[in-house]
């Protein structure tokens, strides 16, 4: 009984002591405006966002409709150009504004999507193998290495050319191609949380092994995790991008940066626009996500660790 109360109040008091300090909101908002690039950064990705968010309103037509006589303007700037297309128009007439900013919906929505979906199999994933150890680490790791040795995109591929090109099936191959990176991580960020304090008081007063994963190891090691989170989202904005190029993702009349580029890449030579206006929205939003990224390593680390806020 004075072991069992002894590993009573140890538990306690290591919740509070390896309680992350996420609610800090005002030590980070600080921390952003003296890191100028990851403010600007920050600013275009919530611009991004409700941008793609707010499509139906603010784009100035609809990214399927298209005039022909109004075919290849160049834009607002070059010669030849109108204000009533500010980007110029594309093979089809259709305003290249208005097509990238619905592409930036679904490459967003894309991209999220199939992070969250990758995060929660392979967090789940790898705390199980990280805290059961065993048999079931080894099984698990191995599903990890083995899906590892093949290209992720030629994996991809495959697996929309079998089940067929299209949003959904898109984002359930860039799912499966991707949870193994978060089950790595988790593995290995539990394992230095499996010996601790916490988790032996835990086992000792009987708390389940359920809640000792997601309530105790789960929020101690989410800021690495939130970070491959927003780096990965990067990563299928890319890949959905290379994907709908080659005429395996997102089809027409739907918009997508990458299809975009695919569509007017034949007609590069005299319509630039077609593919440069694209292509700068997917590299500024790529961009801003990795130095998202890297600001949030280095400003949830101290709060991870229970560090005062400046």
């Amino acid at each position: 009984m004075e072991s069992k109360a002894a590993a009573a109040c140890v538990y306690e008091d290591e919740i509070r002591d390896s309680r992350p300090r996420f609610y800090a909101l005002r030590y980070m908002s600080r921390k952003m405006v003296k890191d100028r690039l990851a403010l600007y950064a920050f600013i275009f990705l919530v611009l991004v966002l409700f941008v793609s968010i707010a499509a139906p309103l603010v784009s100035p037509y609809d990214q399927a409709t298209g005039d022909v006589w109004e075919r290849l303007k160049p834009p607002v700037w070059s010669e030849g150009g109108s204000p009533e297309h500010l980007l110029g128009t594309d093979q089809q007439g259709r305003d290249v504004l208005s097509r990238i900013i619905w592409g930036g919906r679904v490459s967003l929505r894309v991209g999220f999507i199939v992070v969250v979906l990758a995060a929660a199999v392979g967090v789940f994933l790898g705390l199980l193998a990280g805290y059961a150890g065993g048999k079931t680490e080894i099984i698990i790791m191995q599903m990890v290495d083995i899906q590892f040795a093949f290209p992720g995109m030629l994996v991809a591929l495959v697996f929309v050319m079998v089940l067929g090109p299209g949003e959904f099936n898109l984002i359930l191959a860039l799912a499966f191609n991707g949870w193994m990176v978060f089950a790595r991580m988790a593995r290995g960020l539990v394992l230095t949380y499996r010996n601790g304090p916490l988790v032996e008081a835990a086992e000792a007063i009987g708390v389940k092994p359920l809640k000792i994963m997601f309530r105790h190891i789960l929020p101690n090691i989410f800021s690495p995790l939130m970070t491959l989170f927003v780096l990965e989202v990067a990563r299928i904005i890319l890949a959905e991008a290379t994907m709908s190029f080659l005429g395996y993702g997102i089809q027409p009349p739907t918009s997508s940066w990458g299809l975009m580029i695919g569509e007017g890449r034949s007609y590069f030579p005299m319509a630039w626009w077609l593919v440069v206006f694209p292509g700068v929205a997917i590299a500024l939003s790529v961009w801003a996500l990795n130095i998202f990224s890297n600001w949030l390593s280095t400003v949830m680390d101290p709060l991870q660790k229970g560090q005062s806020a400046e």
